[in-house]
Parts: C-alpha cells; sequence; structure tokens
C-alpha cells in the first residue's frame, strides 16, 4: 500500500502534533483535581508554568540537536573512509603491508614483510596488525612516518624497535608493528571460557 503526497505531508503534520500532545497530556498537571487549600493551587500553577517554560525551551532546542546530529554523522562518515576495506581480516593485513611498501618505496626504503599479528577488537571496531623491517638513515625514517600519517587509511606504528648498524653512514635498522583500523565483522569471535 502506498501513500500518496498528500497522505505523507499530512501524516507528517499529525505525528509531531500527537507526540507534543502526548507530552503535554503527562507533563502538565491536569484541571480535574480538586486542590486541598488555597497555596496548593498557586504552587500548581506556578508548578505548571515552570514545566511548560521547560517543555518550550526543550521544543526550541530540537532544531539545534537536530543540526549537531547531522553534522555528527557527516564528521564519523569523513572519518571511516579511512578504514581498511577488505572481506576478510588476512586481506585487511595484506592491504597494511601494502600500503607500507608502497609509502616506503616513495621514500627510497626496502620494507619487507614479517610476521601478522593477532586482529583485536576495539570499541566497534577492529585493529589488524603486520610487522615490517627495514634498514634506512633517519631522514628516511622521518619521512616515512610523515608520509604514512598523511595516507588516507586509518593506519598508525603501535610498537617500534630501532637500532643503529652503521653510524658512520647514519643507517639504521628498523623493526615496526603497524595497526589498522578494520570494520569489526572482520575480526573473528573469540570462543571458550571467555565467551559465556
Amino acid at each position: 500500500m502506498s501513500m500518496s503526497p498528500r497522505e505523507r505531508r499530512l501524516v507528517m503534520l499529525v505525528v509531531p502534533a500527537v507526540l507534543l500532545a502526548v507530552i503535554l497530556r503527562f507533563v502538565l498537571p491536569d484541571g480535574t483535581a480538586v486542590p486541598a487549600s488555597g497555596s496548593s493551587e498557586a504552587g500548581d500553577i506556578s508548578m505548571a508554568r515552570q514545566r511548560a517554560t521547560r517543555m518550550r525551551q526543550l521544543i526550541s532546542t530540537t532544531p539545534a540537536r537536530t543540526s549537531s546530529f547531522k553534522q555528527v554523522t557527516a564528521d564519523l562518515a569523513d572519518r571511516e573512509r579511512g578504514i581498511l576495506q577488505a572481506d576478510t581480516a588476512p586481506q585487511a593485513q595484506a592491504l597494511l603491508l601494502e600500503i607500507a611498501r608502497r609509502v616506503g618505496k616513495s621514500n627510497e626504503i626496502d620494507v619487507r614483510g614479517g610476521d601478522f599479528g593477532s586482529p583485536k577488537t576495539m570499541g566497534e571496531y577492529g585493529l589488524v596488525y603486520a610487522t615490517i623491517t627495514f634498514e634506512c638513515q633517519v631522514e628516511q625514517l622521518v619521512n616515512f612516518l610523515a608520509d604514512l600519517s598523511r595516507q588516507p587509511e586509518l593506519i598508525v606504528p603501535s610498537e617500534e624497535r630501532i637500532s643503529s648498524t652503521n653510524p658512520k653512514l647514519k643507517m639504521m635498522s628498523v623493526r615496526m608493528i603497524l595497526a589498522g583500523v578494520t570494520p569489526k565483522k572482520l575480526i573473528p569471535e573469540k570462543k571458550g571460557l571467555g565467551a559465556f
């Protein structure tokens, strides 16, 4: 059953009016109660005025709250563009390694892949890990880290181990574990005692 545009407009006008009437019905006291004394009646009236004032304030902030919600939703969608898109956690880890190699190549660094750590969940998202190793000079490492932070994907070094291999040439050996953000659905659920 489809609704005509006129019926849709009618529903869009009637639903908020009914909601407002229900809210006012339960917030404001009805006039059928008999006051016990004259001072109680004055107190009821002032309470009703305070409630009406509070309701007006709440109703007046609704457009601002709606606007804020839309802005936050847009910001979240913009940030979630950096999530590694893959079908499985191993594919996300391979993508993480591929991005590291691409950034390393642009800085004349030969990035070698090592092992992949076990994926973990983090709130509403998942994290995948890839260990990389390479040798470079200090400037190359700084440029690599800067270029890695400029990637559209959400990738960060979670652990680094740096050792000097040739002090005269300022060469060093770097072992780094990179973490990438993925959708939570890619991370397998843990089974066992913790699953109760």
